[in-house]
């Protein structure tokens, strides 16, 4: 049976305090969080909160969640010359970012680790050297530990691929269960493999899914998966749209809300960056008519941004713009992806 996110009135009355993880408009799109309301002076932040604010920039960085995937939180770091070698300290366990982490979860690398420098080519490759810490994870840790340096490292532009070094000696292989490095990790290598379903890795390729976890305080998060597909699904956008209905596997800890009667009922249409989706009424779930779950949103607009050129989607329901947001506002526009995919609340 699937595993669907259970909504109560509660849950939508608070949903405004996910907004840190809010998708974001393109200049033409309406953005999907709740508006503003308005501040009193009263209300206003200081002039030393706001100097700290100035004094920081917005960061991912790949966490360990209770259940053990890699996680995208945002955090708010200190301006640093190096900011790639600063998101590599803030994944050390009782390192920096330990008064930090958000209920639940942990850092990657083993306590200690030091980052010894970093180095960026032209070639979009990003080489990180470690102390000789860095090989005492736990042998299960091992993919957690190349997924979480990999990701926090790509969010950076111009970077693709990933170098791993110790104490200057270049890595073909991860040191403790010999994971292959070879030419250099990318996203494209995955995180949080879906065991789920037996497929033919020959005749397949990998997709990046978002379904939605449960924090430890009753909040919800998103949580990239990789699946693979058959090579016989010749339109990606359809297979990742299926995949998300079908929701995660039976063993994993994930949800989806989902209504099982979801349905594209025309083929995606795919122009100068945005992605067109047309829909049945199955969309809109169980929540009030024309209005679509923030959890089924979000995770339709992450997975699907992440295919190569997709910055935006466009949501029609029968050929229509006429659902709305969670809020009640309406979907007229492009929905395009969030800056910040989960963030860390301060």
């Amino acid at each position: 049976m699937k595993k669907r996110l259970i909504v109560t009135v509660a849950t939508l009355c608070g949903i405004t305090t996910l907004t840190g993880c809010g998708l974001v408009p393109v200049k033409s799109s309406k953005d999907i969080d709740p508006p503003k309301t308005v501040v009193y002076k009263s209300d206003e932040p200081s002039k030393e909160v706001q100097a700290k604010k100035e004094q920081t920039v917005k960061r991912e960085l790949y966490l360990i969640d209770r259940n053990g995937y890699v996680v995208p939180q945002t955090f708010q770091l200190p301006k640093s010359a190096s900011l790639a070698k600063q998101a590599l300290e803030y994944l050390v366990k009782d390192g920096p970012v330990t008064d930090e982490l958000p209920n639940g979860f942990q850092a990657v690398l083993p306590p200690n680790t030091e980052v010894l420098g970093v180095q960026t080519q032209k070639d979009g490759t990003i080489i990180a050297d470690f102390s000789s810490e860095f090989k005492q994870y736990r042998t299960e840790d091992e993919l957690k530990v190349f997924q979480a340096v990999t990701w926090t490292l790509t969010q950076f532009d111009n970077v693709t691929r990933v170098k791993i070094r110790v104490n200057g000696k270049d890595l073909a292989s991860m040191p403790v269960n010999k994971a292959q490095i070879g030419d250099g990790l990318t996203r494209e290598d995955g995180i949080n493999f879906d065991q789920g379903d037996i497929v033919d890795i020959m005749n397949s390729r990998p997709v990046t899914l978002y379904y939605v976890a449960q924090g430890e305080m009753g909040d919800t998060y998103y949580v990239p998966v990789t699946r693979r597909i058959s090579n016989e699904e010749k339109d990606a956008y359809t297979a990742i749209v299926n995949e998300l209905v079908k929701g995660p596997s039976d063993y994993s800890s994930l949800v989806s809300d989902f209504g099982t009667d979801t349905k594209l009922v025309s083929q995606p249409v795919f122009k100068g960056g945005k992605l067109i989706l047309n829909f049945n009424d199955g969309i809109y779930g169980n929540i009030a008519k024309n209005m679509i779950n923030n959890d089924v949103l979000r995770p339709l607009v992450l997975s699907l941004t992440e295919q190569k050129g997709v910055k935006s989607i466009e949501i029609q329901v029968n050929g229509k713009l006429t659902a709305l947001d969670q809020q009640g506002k309406p979907l007229s526009q492009p929905v395009s992806r969030p800056k910040d995919v989960n963030t860390k609340k301060l």
